[in-house]
């Protein structure tokens, strides 16, 4: 099923994200992950793509057996920045024939590798030319990624709200936002949307935080704002490893319940591979979601 049709027939959709294993990790620690979340009962399981396409061949198996094997629709994270056309469409081709339905188009992180050897000059800049390659060539649906407070490297606000205006335009069906943990930045971030005539649906990306050294990185790679409410939970029980798995949690149950009163379109829990967490979360929210599905 195509995800865009599941946003118009269901509201909220609930989505997880997981990640493939290192290049040289066997795939099959993967599997348990699948295994403990399938009974949730997410309408979709995303997969990231490592960057350069470093887990390329374990994405899209990995997507497959998400969709054939659990019959729950799989999402593909594809970036495109290191990739050539050619190589683009041998990976849709074999998506396809995998009977994947759904690709999340990204540009992709630059690789750590200083000697990568990129296309010259590039095949594609931008993950609008990488949606512009798919809607020519297959029918699937694709989503793509927003940032609520600004893509790091971008300089305003306002010029990515205009960068994602074209995106959306070339043939975007949906969206999945950045983590942030605030919700009335991501409030403000949809009244801006729609003001611009952004009206695709999109999902809220939400991160239960488990420990301190995640939150560093996590800051570090997109500039997210911490709120004092969340910092002050940090700080408490930076020292405090349970502690702090607890408190993440929490948090992230208490954002993604004021996120479904308010009416959202979606919730996109990135899982980092920890089911125990992800069920306690979905636990938690049953109620209201099973109330906000029923009507």
């Amino acid at each position: 099923m195509l995800i865009k049709d599941l946003y118009k027939n269901k509201k909220p959709v609930i989505s997880f994200e997981i990640f493939p294993p290192k290049k040289d990790g066997p795939i099959e620690t993967i599997y348990t992950t699948i295994e403990a979340l399938k009974d949730l009962k997410p309408d979709f399981i995303s997969v990231t793509y490592g960057a350069g396409g470093s887990t390329t061949k374990k994405t899209v198996e990995i997507a497959s057996i998400i969709k054939n094997k659990y019959h729950i629709e799989a999402l593909a994270h594809l970036t495109c920045v290191t990739s050539t056309k050619d190589e683009i469409t041998a990976i849709l081709n074999n998506l396809q024939e995998n009977n994947v339905e759904n690709i999340l188009s990204l540009r992709g992180d630059f690789p750590q590798d200083p000697n990568f050897e990129f296309p010259d000059p590039l095949h594609y800049q931008y993950a609008k030319d990488l949606i512009a390659h798919i809607k020519k060539s297959h029918p699937f649906s694709i989503g793509a990624a927003c940032y609520p407070e600004g893509h790091i490297e971008c300089s305003s606000l306002d010029k990515d709200l205009h960068y994602l205006k074209e995106k959306v335009a070339t043939g975007t069906d949906f969206l999945i936002s950045q983590l942030f943990f605030e919700n009335e930045i991501f409030y403000d971030f949809k009244e801006k949307m729609d003001k611009l005539n952004i009206n695709i649906p999109i999902s809220a990306g939400i991160l239960p935080v488990l420990n301190k050294k995640q939150i560093d990185y996590i800051v570090s790679l997109c500039g997210c704002h911490l709120p004092k409410k969340f910092t002050r939970i940090i700080e408490k029980y930076e020292h405090k490893p349970e502690a702090l798995k607890e408190a993440g949690t929490a948090y992230a149950i208490e954002q993604i319940i004021d996120l479904l009163s308010w009416g959202i379109d979606g919730i996109h829990i990135y899982t980092m591979n920890r089911p125990k967490t992800t069920r306690k979360i979905i636990d938690n929210i049953s109620t209201i979601r099973n109330v906000l599905i029923e009507g």
